[in-house]
């Protein structure tokens, strides 16, 4: 059989290369072209029509757990906080105040009033201005007509999402099939145990495609995970329009990694059973019977991405015993795996930055890859 020629792109627009090379069959499936991972170009229409207009994950609700907790994050350039507010329902604001548009709250915390670091504007916790120092001796100003705009936020399957576009679906409705298939697990009520912030030098779309595929794991990570994950068994079927999944078997390292003896959700092969869940655009979830990982994506540029990486065990485990322990040598491994992977999509970007950089043939582990290409080419075109 004669060997495959490998086809420079066939065209100079990243967008358009990108749109050709999604239309193949998944038999004749390519990676993405590597102007699609280094346009700026490409970035700036990310921004406007992937993030700027889907459900954007910000972590776990159980992260606000009392009233006044708040995080803050930036959607498409909106800098954003979200709360619990008095009533214990949780609410998105805009991040920036009313009066010099300084951004108001950094990082994560616990706050009675949000308070302007620049002039200390004082607004409680549904938006409402409470306070402006001084400013009643301008005659044109009004506190009632200043609140700060809404962001639109809810909560599916335990985890906060948020949009700029008030016209979306639910979210409960964009990922109704997704909650079928894993409704078994009952990840609503996964306790996070973890969460940090990072950066890597690599783009985000290399390090949300390492994450669709386990094709990557007897090799990357051959010190950690590799040797415990089954390929011969994975299970890769089509994605669906709004996220793409797989099955795989482990026959675990640790003992979370199967189910506790008193979970009672979980029968048969599902009880040794991992899922690997992208919700697009930048969710991406680890799902096994005993505990859960996840990492959120958000463009900072083409060579860089930030990281919200969290996780956290079943119910069952963090009532056993050994629950804190069980944690403390997850914790150390997901770092080791995290480092491999790190390595990596770093290697890869340094990869599709180089001039004679093509992209080759998919493997049929990489389906989930395929799927991603074909949603980006669909939002961005």
């Amino acid at each position: 059989m004669q060997a495959a020629r490998i086809e420079p792109p066939s065209s100079t627009d990243p967008i358009e290369a990108l749109k050709a090379s999604a239309a193949r069959p998944f038999e004749d499936a390519r990676a993405m072209p590597p102007a699609v991972y280094t346009s700026p170009d490409v970035l700036a229409r990310e921004e406007e029509r992937i993030f700027a207009r889907q459900w954007i994950c910000l972590g776990r609700a159980s992260a606000l757990a009392h009233p006044g907790d708040y995080l803050t994050d930036e959607i498409a350039g909106q800098p954003i906080l979200v709360l619990r507010d008095r009533d214990g329902e949780i609410r998105g604001l805009s991040n920036v105040c009313l009066h010099r548009m300084s951004t108001l709250l950094e990082g994560r915390g616990n706050v009675r009033t949000i308070v302007c670091p620049y002039h200390a504007w004082t607004y409680s916790l549904d938006g409402a201005l409470r306070g402006a120092p001084l400013m009643e001796k301008q005659a044109g100003f009004c506190k009632d007509a200043y609140r700060l705009p809404a962001v639109r936020t809810e909560v599916w399957e335990g985890w906060i999402y948020a949009t700029l576009d008030q016209s979306l679906p639910p979210v409960a409705e964009q990922f109704a099939e997704l909650s079928t298939m894993i409704d078994r697990y009952g990840m609503a009520d996964y306790i996070e145990t973890f969460r940090e912030e990072h950066v890597w030098d690599t783009n985000w779309k290399i390090l949300a495609e390492n994450f669709m595929e386990s094709y990557h794991l007897p090799m990357l990570h051959r010190a950690t995970v590799g040797p415990h994950s089954k390929l011969e068994e994975m299970e890769c079927p089509p994605g669906l329009p709004a996220f793409n999944y797989h099955w795989i078997t482990k026959e675990a390292s640790l003992p979370i990694g199967n189910a506790h003896p008193a979970n009672t959700r979980l029968e048969g092969h599902w009880r040794k059973t991992t899922a690997l869940l992208a919700l697009y655009p930048s969710h991406l979830i680890t799902l096994t019977p005993g505990y859960f990982w996840y990492l959120v994506l958000r463009p900072v540029g083409v060579g860089k991405v930030h990281i919200l990486f969290g996780g956290g065990l079943s119910p069952e485990f963090v009532e056993d015993p050994r629950g804190p322990e069980y944690m403390a040598t997850l914790k150390t491994l997901l770092d080791e795996v995290n480092a491999e992977d790190r390595r990596g999509v770093e290697a890869v970007f340094r990869g599709v930055s180089a001039p004679l950089a093509r992209p080759g043939h998919l493997s049929h582990l990489e389906r989930p890859n395929y799927d991603f290409a074909r949603y980006l080419a669909g939002r961005l075109t």
